[in-house]
């Protein structure tokens, strides 16, 4: 999902504090017999014609070692009698019991995953710039990932790191007496290339071998990555046409006699149903599902067999058709590993590539009721013991759970507290003078969750609870906007590069206005219902306006928010949000969700 970038000064900070502290409906057989999958040669014993290939894979886990809480946590089911149901799902532990059960007698499984392994991280693993996460999928053993937006929130030089090893160039080894040893799968980033060379910043296809059977994988992140991570995360780096690039990598891969292709690609859909195991080739082939992955699976030569895919953080199976007319399996698995998919790749040993029309593919839940990993277990706890002095801190207290990431709602009760803490932080004249402050809704990574998460007791937000609603330390800005570049700002949560998934900016209390989703375009924002402490938008006035750095640069499709004059840079987001909780709760008078009642939808 679009988010802001993981700039991690905060964990600079603290970090020196602990410094000196030590998928599938039926799983076909794996070798299947040559009566049933083709004609054997000779005598005796036929060899098979065929055999399958099991693809699992997942997307989006974004440094989710623990599973995630609240709302957050739950995967929709739709039941027989067609209710929803929501269980809880996720967490390494799990991901890693589910694949390892799903492997069991399959002796050609191939593990992949589509993007955002890490960035926009919990304490857990951002404070270690997530070292943690690279381990937990070493052990997991992950074959293959694209990278994803997120991947390049602390620039191409961290991202290189983080494949090749060595600890942190300013914070260094995080364990006494041990070395980051990066990932041991390939990260494929074909469509980023160096400015200066051309050169792709890591790999750009890697090829799964197993007795004889190749399989090809391509691996791409959104061409709109630069719009959705820090201008700092993405200097001197280019991004590429995802169509253009797989397309071009296949032909290599098919001129090297490699015919069994899939596609990693970093950008997603929206399935008409937000529930895992909805069918969205229901009434027919991809019927069911909308959002850019169509388009570019459109146009991804036939070359290539099938796609995994992820960045919108939604669970679908669906067929899309290839530029030929033929059906292609395009799979996602929802995000923070509660979700992963097992397909079936039929692979024809003589002609080296997957019978399409044997391709089969479901998504199952990480479930919560399995036995945990022991492994994932340890290393949980390893991190926890070092990241203990910060994680554990008290920061404020809640009454209930504060809805963010968990909530749908245009207007989520998280996004007011934040945007509250921003304006109460900046509103002083010597700080900023701000009269109104926005948040980006996809910079709300989590919920704040009323139970405990450790031994602090119910209702307190500890500081690692804090930092995983904002991993990214961004530094908040307060800059001078007239009345009419506001009123652009709103429109272009509903229009332009925003107008197929709506962003939809989180506001500080006083600010008021009417989205009217009747409508299209710019013109859902009524113009003259936008108000600022019940005085309408003046557009000829000059407004001071706070946001984080990362809206501030235009981000998120908000090129107007970039024409700010004015700049004062404030204290980071997370600082605020937590001087906001240690000012406006205490244990015997909590927080409670503020009313969303500052955006009037009509529907």
């Amino acid at each position: 999902m679009s988010a802001t970038p993981q700039k991690n000064r905060a964990a600079r900070r603290v970090l020196a504090a602990v410094a000196g502290l030590a998928t599938l409906g039926a799983l076909a057989a794996a070798a299947p017999s040559a009566g049933a999958q083709g004609h054997g040669h000779g005598h005796g014993h036929p060899k098979p014609r065929t055999v399958d290939v099991q693809l699992l894979s997942f997307n989006d886990l974004h440094g989710n070692l623990e599973p995630p809480a609240g709302s957050a946590g739950n995967v929709n089911e739709i039941q027989a009698d067609g209710t929803v149901k929501a269980v809880p799902a996720g967490g390494v532990e799990y991901l890693a019991s589910s694949l390892r059960t799903a492997r069991k007698g399959n002796p050609y499984s191939v593990t992949a995953a589509a993007g955002d392994m890490v960035g926009a991280s919990p304490l857990l693993s951002g404070l270690f710039h997530d070292e943690p996460t690279i381990e937990a999928l070493n052990k997991i053993d992950l074959d293959v990932s694209a990278v994803g937006n997120h991947e390049f929130d602390e620039g191409s030089a961290e991202l290189t790191r983080l494949q090749k090893g060595g600890c942190h160039p300013t914070e260094g080894c995080f364990e006494k007496g041990k070395k980051f040893k990066g990932a041991d799968f390939p990260y494929l980033a074909a469509n980023a290339t160096y400015e200066k060379t051309g050169k792709p910043v890591l790999k750009p296809y890697t090829v799964w071998k197993k007795k004889g059977v190749k399989v090809g994988f391509i691996g791409v992140t959104l061409e709109g990555t630069p719009n959705i991570v820090t201008a700092e995360g993405v200097k001197g780096l280019k991004f590429h046409d995802e169509i253009e690039t797989v397309n071009k990598y296949a032909k290599e891969l098919d001129r090297q006699g490699v015919k069994s292709i899939v596609a990693l690609v970093h950008e997603g859909g929206a399935p008409a149903s937000d529930s895992y195991n909805y069918d969205c080739d229901s009434p027919g082939p991809g019927d069911g599902i909308s959002g850019p992955i169509v388009e570019i699976a459109k146009g991804i030569t036939p070359k290539v067999d099938a796609l995994v895919t992820g960045h919108t953080h939604q669970a679908y199976a669906c067929t899309v058709p290839d530029p030929a007319g033929n059906d292609r399996m395009v799979t996602s698995a929802s995000s923070f590993g509660k979700v992963y998919t097992d397909t079936t790749l039929t692979y024809d040993l003589r002609t080296k590539d997957i019978v399409r029309t044997s391709v089969k593919s479901a998504n199952h839940v990480v479930s919560r009721d399995q036995a945990k990993a022991q492994d994932m277990t340890d290393l949980i706890a390893r991190w926890n013991k070092t990241a203990a002095p910060i994680a554990g801190a008290p920061q404020g207290f809640i009454s209930t759970d504060i809805n963010g990431r968990g909530s749908t709602a245009p207007e989520k009760p998280l996004g007011n507290v934040i945007a509250d803490a921003q304006l109460a932080g900046l509103a002083p004249a010597d700080k900023g003078g701000a009269q109104v402050a926005f948040m980006n809704p996809g910079g709300i990574r989590a919920d704040l969750v009323f139970a405990a998460s450790g031994g602090e007791g119910d209702g307190v937000v500890t500081y690692g609870e804090a930092f995983t609603v904002q991993p990214f330390t961004n530094m908040m800005n307060v800059v001078d906007l007239t009345g009419a570049q506001l009123l652009t700002a709103l429109q272009q949560q509903v229009s332009g590069a925003n107008e197929a998934s709506p962003k939809i900016l989180q506001v500080s209390k006083g600010f008021t206005y009417t989205l009217d989703m009747t409508k299209t375009g710019a013109a859902r924002i009524v113009t003259d219902s936008v108000k600022l402490d019940g005085v309408a938008l003046d557009p000829a006035k000059t407004y001071r306006v706070a946001m984080n750095e990362f809206l501030g640069g235009g981000g998120d499709g908000f090129p107007v928010l970039g024409q700010g004059t004015n700049k004062l840079v404030g204290a980071s987001d997370l600082d605020l949000f937590n001087a906001y909780l240690a000012a406006n709760s205490t244990a015997t008078a909590p927080l409670a969700p503020p009313a969303t009642d500052r955006i009037t939808v009509v529907k």
